[in-house]
């Protein structure tokens, strides 16, 4: 007589990282656009989700700094300013290349090869088109890169400072922008950048991959200037 193969059961997540994740996703693609009001018996009837999970998303969202809470306006999506944007660039620019000179004296190859597989990511998101997943991934890229320092106040800075920047970046990789220059092009750019930044932490290269941080974060905050003052 045949053995009944017993198939295991995938358990499914719960309700409230669901609510998150799918909130999360429509902040970063703009669909929640900023200082819009997320009304909670809204946000039940849209995603199909109990009262209780919605609240535990937003309250994780707010831990987060994806939304704020206001006495009169209740939770709204996080405003993007133009004074938090230039404080958001400055502070990426000065964290990440403090970071250089502490990575590099450790043994980050653990780390490496994890930026090796989320480069693959980025790439496999350009070749689908999928602009979330392009942010996604090269959200992981940064963050891998942060753990080559292997210094977790760097690492939660970084975290911080790289989550405030998704939806900019969304914004960098679904525009046109630069009309002379195509958006394959920019996203031809930043792939090649990843792969030199990878060589560099290999071999160990303390000023070429501080230039090609400056030249990383200089292309995106120029984009992100065009964009928000077009």
């Amino acid at each position: 007589m045949a053995k009944i193969s017993k198939t295991k059961k995938i358990p499914k997540q719960p309700l409230a990282v669901t609510a998150y994740e799918t909130i999360v996703r429509k902040i970063i693609c703009l669909e929640y656009q900023p200082s819009q009001h997320l009304e909670e018996n809204q946000l039940v009837e849209e995603l199909g989700i109990g009262r209780t999970p919605i609240r535990e998303a937003l309250v994780r969202l707010h831990g987060e700094k994806m939304v704020e809470s206001h006495p009169k306006r209740g939770v709204i999506v996080r405003p993007i300013t133009l004074q938090n944007t230039k404080a958001m660039f400055e502070s990426m620019e000065i964290i990440e290349l403090g970071m250089v000179k502490i990575a590099l004296k450790k043994d980050c190859s653990n780390y490496i090869k994890k930026m090796k597989s989320s480069h693959k990511q980025v790439e496999k998101a350009i070749a689908a088109n999928d602009v979330f997943e392009i942010v996604e991934a090269n959200h992981e890229f940064h963050m891998n890169f942060a753990k080559c320092s292997q210094n977790e106040f760097l690492i939660r800075a970084v975290a911080d400072v790289r989550s405030e920047a998704k939806r900019l970046s969304y914004l960098s990789y679904d525009n046109i922008i630069d009309p002379k220059r195509p958006i394959e092009s920019h996203y031809m750019s930043v792939f090649k950048e990843h792969e030199q930044m990878i060589e560099c932490l290999i071999e160990k290269k303390e000023t070429r991959l501080k230039e090609l941080i400056e030249k990383h974060i200089r292309t995106f905050k120029q984009r992100i200037i065009i964009f928000m003052t077009s």
